[in-house]
């Protein structure tokens, strides 16, 4: 799978610190300045106790992303997050979401936010399980499921205005690392 990756890096154009491929399906690399498009949130915004942080790294050439912290699910909690806000929507030829990630062995969500999800606590999530070693995870779309009822079942690629990384809905320490993270 590494191969066919560096197959599609290669037709990627990299602008500013995101790469952008030709047919408009972002990939992020977390290789230059990712603390200025990728935020930190946790369930303290609605009176939760979870905490955690989200750190840039590298190790060798390889820079990611860590969300780390502690999840509970006291006083109506559950989640830490680090979340990014799109400069564009892909496009809708998009089929999913594709990441390189590894962590601590437990389950975790990505969350997608769409122009239909308007209230703070809608989205559309798909989970995926880390292990020790680097490992690319496609999910399609088909697998990310709705928050509640007043949603579509799934989100459409074109509406997409957010993706996240989430520790989520028990209580656990959280430890995932993502190196790159895009639409394919």
């Amino acid at each position: 799978m590494r191969a066919k990756f560096v197959g599609l890096v290669s037709g990627l154009v990299i602008i500013g610190c995101t790469m952008v491929q030709a047919d408009g399906k972002l990939t992020e690399d977390f290789s230059k300045s990712p603390e200025a498009r990728w935020d930190y949130v946790a369930d303290t915004v609605m009176g939760g106790v979870s905490s955690g942080q989200v750190q840039f790294r590298s190790e060798g050439d390889v820079a990611f992303a860590r969300l780390v912290g502690t999840v509970s699910t006291e006083n109506n909690g559950g989640f830490i997050q680090f979340r990014r806000k799109l400069p564009v929507r892909p496009d809708e030829g998009v089929l999913g979401v594709r990441f390189v990630v590894r962590g601590n062995g437990e389950q975790y969500f990505v969350h997608l936010r769409t122009r239909g999800t308007v209230l703070p606590w809608q989205y559309y999530q798909a989970e995926f399980v880390t292990s020790d070693a680097w490992t690319e995870v496609s999910l399609p779309l088909s697998n990310f499921k709705a928050s509640g009822a007043i949603l579509r079942a799934t989100p459409v690629a074109n509406e997409i205005t957010s993706v996240g990384i989430v520790a989520y809905g028990r209580d656990h320490d959280a430890r995932v690392d993502v190196s790159e993270i895009g639409f394919y």
